[in-house]
């Protein structure tokens, strides 16, 4: 053999391991990456407390669970960690130990009845034992379920490049039902999706199969999401039909070993559309006879499905109203149809007619309050976070403590509508912690909207958490990259409402960029400030629903045509005395839905928060704030810190971009471009039209807007995704 023959082949790998490069990073993976560890010593210190594993039980949730321990072991720790044989044989080694008490008489004596005690159905605890002179790690529930959420946590503690030499955790949900909303169409458009078309293939299913479905379910099970609405709550009766339902059966299939229960939206007038039925009234007997019909086919083919989420008497939606019937009437008829099989009603207060004069801030308020303890025991109210519609910030929603003797669920909005869609990184995590963490007052101080939802402030056993999904069929799922960590906090905070939005970022981070640790900061720092950011550009000092109409892309406080409580100005109510809506005793009185001392704090101008002012008053436009500014100053002065903060975010990014790989480094840095022209469109858009009332000079030292008012007025989006 010549030299050129015995070096070819070296050169050729160093060729190969240089000039191509490594596989594009899609996205895909989400924040189940399972690369190497980065740290040499931690993955030494992983490998010597990692020798092996064994997983006791045999069912489908033990399998999935094995097969994904196995596939992250092996890229985490760069080798091939071996099953084990009988662990009571094993001495010596340091290994994971999976299953439950009732599978394996080793974890039923190594692990405390009273631990297991705390932890119901779906908790999990992580301990390290001595054993035959090793230590070894159990993972281990009362259940299947239990052992799959504790070994994604495990996982976790792995991806985040935390301490596993003496572990001792304890955790279980604080909510029982854990949801994702789908608001997807049978021909795969979504309603405020902006992330490509519905997962959902209703032509292919239920012969085909993705392992997208799969790849879907492992990462709702990774932070403990148990349901999925599949459909949109603009009801088609259609996914109801025999048809349809075979298919739904062929996904819960799919998602029933991860844990996840599959939910249907019912509409409302289902049994005259597919039913042939002449009325939907729902103390009409034929039609609780049909219903009670309709869920026996459904559990015949689905034997867990988890029930119903029902829009009705809203924005043009069928309901019992129609038959001079209350929402109590419809939903307890199908509360009784799913009772018998332990499904549940999730009945949406986001209730409105703009043929009443009330403020639309406070219709659900006056429809439900009235309506407490008459709901059947499997109803739940399911409640936006605020009383208008997932505004950039809203107070919290009156009816949380309003209902004690009633089953109250709230519903976040993970898919941005009204926040940029999938252009601008808005972390959501600390508007939905804002909300949660919200003192209500209802049975007195420390009255938190996290306490009414999980249970414990009036003992309810029925909890559960609903939100509006942000995925679609792109290839990374949610379009913006960062729109992931969205869905992630989401799970996270409807596991625990209690959790901290810093914490989960931190998390987030770790496992879907990198842990070095000025990264994270960097990154850390960008998605803390970006909620606040939008805010100020788009709707600052507690301004509202001034969106684009239709599409609520971009400014349009100039909307004024068609229903009155689909308008901008509506909710400004701009004009040359002063902005915003009064809310006030003196106004609508929408404050005496909260309870003291909050109605209080509310209704002064002088104590109310100042990013909810204009919520709640309207004030002169030379107003005095906390800042010593006139209010017309501070609202210029807002609008133009949102646009540079932008910028200084866009500085923060590129900072990061030793960390970062290239191909999401450089389609983040595309979008922040795109969102800081927008953020330019809302400042100048809205200072230009709020100056045409109060009639102010912008203040000196802020650069005056490029274009005159008339273009912002008529400004198109062309480039935007998921815009109709």
């Amino acid at each position: 053999m010549s030299m050129l023959q015995k070096i070819l082949p070296v050169v050729i790998s160093l060729f190969l391991s240089t000039a191509l490069p490594a596989c594009p990073e899609t996205g895909y993976r989400l924040w189940l990456r399972y690369d190497k560890i980065s740290d040499p010593v931690l993955l030494q210190n992983y490998k010597s407390s990692i020798t092996g594993y064994v997983f006791v039980g045999n069912s489908p949730t033990i399998t999935v669970t094995r097969n994904e321990l196995k596939i992250a072991l092996k890229g985490l720790l760069d080798c091939e960690i071996p099953e084990l044989a009988s662990p009571e044989k094993i001495k010596k080694k340091s290994f994971i130990l999976a299953g439950t008490p009732s599978d394996s008489k080793l974890i039923a004596s190594l692990i405390p009845l009273h631990g297991l005690a705390k932890i119901g159905n779906e908790g999990f605890i992580i301990k390290t034992v001595r054993f035959h002179k090793a230590n070894i790690i159990i993972i281990t529930g009362n259940t299947d379920r239990g052992v799959l959420y504790g070994t994604f946590h495990f996982l976790r503690l792995l991806q985040t490049h935390s301490n596993i030499t003496s572990l001792n955790i304890l955790d279980t949900p604080k909510i029982k039902i854990r949801i994702l909303n789908h608001w997807d169409n049978l021909n795969r458009t979504v309603e405020r999706g902006y992330a490509g078309l519905s997962l959902w293939d209703w032509n292919t299913l239920p012969d085909s199969l993705t392992e997208r479905y799969t790849d879907y379910a492992r990462a709702n099970a990774s932070v403990g999401i148990n349901g999925t609405v599949l459909t949109n709550v603009n009801a088609n009766a259609l996914v109801l039909t025999t048809e349809y339902l075979k298919k739904v059966a062929a996904l819960a299939n799919v998602f029933r070993p991860y844990g996840i229960k599959v939910y249907l939206t019912a509409r409302f007038s289902a049994p005259v559309e597919i039913g042939g039925l002449k009325t939907a009234d729902p103390l009409d007997p034929e039609v609780a006879s049909w219903w009670k019909r309709k869920v026996a086919e459904i559990y015949s083919l689905i034997p867990d499905f988890g029930g119903f989420t029902v829009k009705a008497n809203s924005e043009g939606q069928p309901g019992p109203q129609n038959y001079n019937r209350s929402h109590a009437d419809g939903a307890n008829m199908l509360a009784r149809a799913l009772a018998p099989y332990g499904g549940i009603v999730m009945w949406r207060a986001f209730v409105y007619d703009d043929r009443v004069p009330e403020d639309r801030a406070k219709q659900a308020y006056n429809e439900f309050v009235p309506l407490d303890g008459k709901f059947m025991n499997n109803v739940l109210i399911q409640v936006k976070n605020g009383p208008v519609d997932f505004q950039p910030r809203e107070p919290f929603h009156p009816l949380f403590g309003a209902m004690p003797h009633t089953n109250v669920m709230p519903e976040f909005q993970i898919t941005q509508e009204y926040l940029g869609a999938s252009v601008h990184l808005v972390y959501l995590a600390p508007l939905f912690e804002e909300c949660l963490k919200s003192d209500t007052y209802a049975r007195g101080k420390e009255s938190y909207v996290a306490s009414i939802i999980d249970g414990t402030l009036f003992n309810n056993n029925l909890t559960a958490m609903a939100g509006v999904s942000n995925i679609g069929n792109v290839e990374n799922w949610t379009g913006h990259p960062f729109g992931q960590a969205n869905w992630y906090a989401f799970g996270r905070l409807a596991w625990n409402p209690y959790e901290n939005s810093e914490t989960i970022a931190e998390e987030w981070i770790k496992m879907t960029f990198s842990n070095d640790q000025k990264c994270v900061e960097g990154i850390k720092k960008i998605m803390m400030n970006s909620r606040e950011n939008a805010v100020n550009y788009m709707t600052p000092l507690g301004l509202h629903h001034i969106m684009y109409a239709g599409h609520h892309y971009g400014p349009g406080p100039w909307v004024s045509r068609g229903r009155q409580d689909w308008t901008s100005v509506y909710y400004h109510r701009a004009d040359t005395l002063g902005i915003g809506f009064d809310r006030t005793t003196s106004g609508s009185n929408a404050v005496s839905q909260y309870f003291s001392p909050v109605k209080e704090i509310f209704n002064n101008p002088e104590t109310c928060p100042e990013n909810l002012l204009l919520w709640f008053h309207h004030l002169p436009w030379d107003y005095k704030m906390k800042s010593g500014r006139t209010l017309w100053e501070e609202l210029c002065f807002k609008y133009y810190e949102g646009v540079d903060a932008v910028r200084q975010m866009r500085k923060e990014w590129q900072e990061l971009k030793y960390c970062v790989d290239n191909e999401r480094f450089e389609q983040v840095s595309e979008l922040m471009a795109k969102q800081e022209r927008d953020a330019k469109i809302w400042r100048d858009g809205c200072v230009l039209y709020f100056q045409t009332f109060s009639r102010r000079p912008i203040p000196e030292g802020l650069e005056k807007p490029e274009h005159p008012l008339e273009y912002y007025i008529n400004h198109k989006y062309t480039d935007i995704p998921g815009l109709r």
